[in-house]
């Protein structure tokens, strides 16, 4: 099954949490800012957020520096 991912079709093993899918994509949880169907999600819900087939997300990384 598939998510959109900034823009791109993500293939994703459904059903899984947010904090499922991040891990599966290398990602580190608390190191991205995430928009899910349109709505901020805190990182504490990432646990517990279902992502869906076709659910629409728009994941930034946060950068640290000066």
């Amino acid at each position: 099954m598939f998510v959109t991912a900034n823009g791109k079709s993500v293939e994703a093993q459904l059903p899984c949490s947010l904090e499922e899918f991040l891990v599966a994509q290398k990602l580190l949880p608390r190191s991205v800012v995430v928009e899910h169907n349109g709505e901020a999600v805190a990182p504490s819900e990432f646990p517990q957020r279902p992502l869906n087939a076709g659910d629409k997300l728009e994941i930034v990384k946060i950068v640290a520096g000066g």
